[in-house]
């Protein structure tokens, strides 16, 4: 049970971190969208597409880079007691807690799993003027749910880990 807990740990977090990493330069598509948007308005007729785009970009941006932002503990946390407590006490809270993210997310996947399903059966597509096919950033967002969960099992593992004091 322990090897397969180490491999999944390490599988995981070595396909979150290639991810993340990835993703992180999805600002730089972002920018561009948003730079060809300004530069359109100005000189050209303004596109149709710039902004949705853009908001595609950055919503795979964001959940794409969501495990990888777990991974390296780079989340936001309300420090009043936890920079005091122990790393045991730490892994008991984080082991605790991490239920309700897991929770969240399934319920999350879920409904996203509905919803990119239907995009597919109905061929969706958005109420703008550019419509664009809504299937693919709904494939997008389960795929980052998906890793995101992942990721917060991989994090359960080495919270009990730490908890036994047991190095994975």
């Amino acid at each position: 049970m322990r090897r397969f807990v180490s491999r999944y740990v390490a599988v995981v977090d070595a396909v979150n971190y290639r991810v993340g990493r990835v993703a992180m330069y999805g600002i730089f598509v972002l920018i561009g969208i948003l730079l060809w948007s300004s530069v359109s308005k100005v000189f050209f007729l303004p596109s149709l597409w710039t902004l949705e785009m853009a908001q595609f970009a950055m919503v795979a941006y964001y959940i794409l880079g969501g495990p990888y932002c777990l991974q390296q503990g780079s989340d936001v946390r309300m420090d009043l007691f936890y920079s005091t407590w122990t790393d045991r006490q730490r892994a008991w809270v984080d082991a605790f807690t991490i239920f309700f993210l897991m929770f969240y997310l399934g319920v999350l996947l879920y409904g996203g799993i509905d919803s990119t399903v239907y995009a597919f059966e109905y061929n969706e597509r958005s109420y703008s003027a550019w419509r664009p096919y809504m299937w693919p950033i709904k494939l997008v967002t389960c795929i980052g749910v998906l890793l995101m969960l992942l990721q917060a099992v991989s994090e359960l593992f080495k919270d009990i880990a730490r908890i036994k004091g047991v190095s994975l």
